[in-house]
């Protein structure tokens, strides 16, 4: 049997092809390869180019593998971007994942597992935040996350289908072994482009909003090794196999660190010191959003191996400077 997982080129996704490769399974990547690259997985893997909106190649693609379950990470991320370009959002998250649902459905896929987001909760008032919080999104980016959440839901109880939802905090870090990494152009996500600004490849870093009812006033966030989220992508998938019933759950450490102390553990660890100008506040950010973990570790016995923001800078850093010198070669 094989595992199919949409978007398998990109950052989170080609770890999670990585993982699955490592342990034995089957794999198949549909991939557009409008954000992705083909040389992230690994080459004995099976790769579509296409988009999942397409339902004749999803058809073609169920009809010709024995597919067991779905890893969905396919769609759009950008939280600013989706506020500015929010039609985008909605075509390429919500619109895409019915017709890859719906695909599903009709080809006897049962499981199914969910690339969603801490974003679906907005500005929460209680941190740690639960999965009962109230789900209140300020980004398009995050509305468009939790309708494919209720999609889920409801296919669930109308057929044979089971998922899981993981809600991501902030992704970082990359392979331990240098095989894949954040690798996107002009990625938003704060390690990477502090990383960038260490290696001279971004002139200074910006912080967005310095004023904040948080600690040093800048935005406060759970940030999680990718490998440790592919891990728990990996147990969420034994589990359904298992026949275990569809479930929603955080996955994030636990704990929070600002936006200025990340930047100082990225000085610290490259002893390079780069520029750090202030902002205004961009529209669609929280203030401070941390997991509790507490389902995800209950469910899946979930055991974290990089819970350092170190390391997760450490790797994220080693990856940067050996992607500038892939890059220099093309």
């Amino acid at each position: 049997m094989t595992i199919l997982v949409t978007g398998g080129c990109g950052y989170i996704g080609s770890h999670m092809v990585w993982r699955l490769h490592d342990a034995g399974e089957q794999v198949i990547v549909l991939d557009n390869l409008s954000t992705g690259f083909d040389w992230a997985i690994p080459e004995s893997v099976k790769l579509v180019v296409g988009d999942i909106s397409d339902g004749e190649l999803l058809e073609r693609v169920f009809s010709n593998n024995s597919i067991e379950a779905v890893i969905h990470f396919a769609g759009s991320i950008i939280v600013p971007e989706s506020v500015s370009n929010p039609m985008k959002y909605y075509r390429n998250n919500t619109a895409a994942s019915m017709a890859l649902i719906e695909a599903c459905v009709q080809n006897n896929i049962e499981n199914f597992i969910f690339s969603s987001t801490a974003a679906v909760y907005g500005n929460p008032e209680i941190v740690p935040v639960t999965e009962n919080a109230v789900l209140e999104p300020v980004s398009p980016y995050g509305t468009s996350k939790l309708m494919t959440e209720q999609m889920l839901k409801d296919a669930a109880n109308a057929h044979n289908f089971r998922f899981t939802a993981l809600r991501y905090f902030n992704v970082a870090g990359a392979d331990p072994l240098g095989r894949t990494g954040q690798s996107t152009l002009n990625a938003t996500h704060l390690i990477k482009v502090a990383c960038e600004a260490v290696l001279g490849s971004r002139s200074h870093l910006s912080v967005f909003g310095s004023d904040y009812n948080t600690p040093d006033g800048t935005g406060v966030r759970d940030y999680i090794h990718v490998s440790d989220l592919a891990d728990a992508h990996y147990l969420a998938l034994k589990r359904l196999l298992n026949g275990g019933d569809s479930l929603i759950m955080n996955v994030g450490y636990g704990e929070g660190y600002s936006v200025k102390q990340v930047i100082e553990a990225v000085k610290k660890v490259s002893d390079v010191d780069f520029e750090v100008r202030l902002q205004p506040r961009r529209d669609g950010d929280a203030a401070e959003i941390i997991a509790d973990n507490s389902q995800i570790q209950a469910n899946l016995n979930w055991q974290p191996q990089f819970d350092d923001l170190k390391t997760i800078v450490s790797h994220a850093l080693e990856w940067e400077r050996s992607l500038q010198k892939k890059n220099s070669h093309f």
